[in-house]
């Protein structure tokens, strides 16, 4: 493939036999994965100042700002990557490289998600930004097939959790369900902003039938995922990391020998005690979008090692592996992967296991669903190695 139009995702080797696995990526935010020679172009379109103009300088600087430590310069972040998309040319550009840049990792069915509300300072309107969002999914989906690689992409509208406008934007995500728009969601700061807060809207996509994921259990704790499984109909759940809380002893746990349910040191493995929550999640199989790399960014998990993630794929938990956002955290799907087999000890098994498990959980048809696993994944996991 065109090293320009497919550049080898961050933190990757170019010849990780990883890169070649078909993937799914559930959990992506567009704002949150620009090609940083990209930014430097529209910026200079825009008028708008950057800490550096220089695309090596500025993705360091994206990366260190998000693995600083501190929540205003970690947001300081998105202020720069949402200032230069307020325009259709500069959407249409940003979703189509995202869509390339999914095809560089070996992904083979993406979600988009974004919160059209914060892309309106140019004078687009709600429905204009979708619009041009999915006319650059479209382009790069074209692209992809001119070079001979299939993906299927959609949009994960967002409302922000702290403003007002998520039935309104429930309502977009419903005007555009046939035209590449797959699922809502809502994001921003989930403490002291919960899911019930915008019951109306989650009440109108139910009743629609319209597919929801929610951002829970990341910054809050097990009741924010209670509410957006049993309050507010959510289908997935974005991050979800804090469901560890509603398991006893698995803080004590992890302390005797590492593992959590080893709770009197024998080494004999224990059927750990979960709450309701936790048993509900393993028992319906809600699938949880886990981001690791992102996870520790915010403090939400202390190592790749230790991540939860391991852990709740070993208990039969529907989990899933995300880049979250993968130019502040210089990652993507393949990245994750590769950190989960060096640090966390995981085998090419279990990437095919998430990745069939993501699969299912798709916004997309049963039967295009079915399709891919039987056209792309059995077949790509049945070639390769680690």
């Amino acid at each position: 493939m065109d090293p320009e139009l497919f550049p080898t995702p961050a933190g990757v080797d170019a010849d990780d036999p990883i890169l070649n696995l078909p993937k799914v990526s559930l959990h992506d935010h567009l704002d949150g994965g620009l090609r940083p020679a990209t930014i430097v172009d529209l910026a200079a379109d825009a008028g708008h100042e950057l800490p550096t103009a220089d695309p090596v300088a500025l993705r360091a600087w994206f990366s260190e700002a998000a693995s600083s430590g501190d929540l205003p310069r970690y947001l300081e972040t998105f202020d720069q990557t949402l200032a230069v998309m307020q325009t259709a040319p500069a959407l249409t550009r940003v979703a189509r490289e995202w869509v390339l840049d999914q095809v560089a990792d070996g992904v083979v069915v993406a979600e988009s998600r974004w919160a059209p509300e914060q892309h309106l300072r140019g004078g687009l309107t709600l429905d204009e930004a979708v619009e041009a969002v999915q006319a650059g999914i479209d382009e790069g989906t074209a692209v992809a097939a001119q070079a001979g690689r299939s993906i299927r992409a959609g949009q994960i509208v967002t409302a922000m959790r702290q403003a007002d406008r998520a039935s309104e934007i429930a309502q977009l995500a419903l005007r555009h369900r046939d035209a590449g728009v797959v699922g809502f969601d809502i994001a921003g700061p989930e403490a002291g902003f919960p899911p019930a807060a915008h019951l109306e809207a989650f009440d109108t996509l139910h009743r629609a039938g319209f597919p929801v994921t929610i951002h829970a259990g990341e910054a809050d704790g097990v009741a924010s995922i209670h509410e957006a499984i049993h309050v507010c109909h959510a289908q997935r759940i974005g991050h979800g990391v804090r469901i560890t809380e509603d398991f006893a002893q698995w803080a004590a746990a992890a302390a005797v020998d590492g593992v959590m349910g080893d709770v009197d040191g024998d080494g004999v493995e224990t059927a750990p005690e979960m709450g309701r929550v936790a048993a509900w999640l393993l028992d319906q199989q809600v699938p949880l979008e886990l981001c690791p790399s992102s996870n520790l960014q915010t403090a939400a998990a202390t190592s790749l090692a230790d991540h939860p993630v391991t852990r709740l794929k070993e208990l039969g938990f529907a989990v899933t592996v995300n880049p979250d956002n993968r130019l502040m955290s210089a990652t993507s799907v393949s990245r994750e992967m590769r950190l989960l087999v060096d640090q966390a000890g995981w085998t090419i098994d279990d990437l095919e296991w998430v990745t069939v498990t993501a699969l299912g959980s798709a916004f997309l048809p049963y039967g295009v669903r079915e399709a891919i696993i039987d056209e792309q994944l059995v077949p790509g996991f049945a070639r390769a190695h680690l």
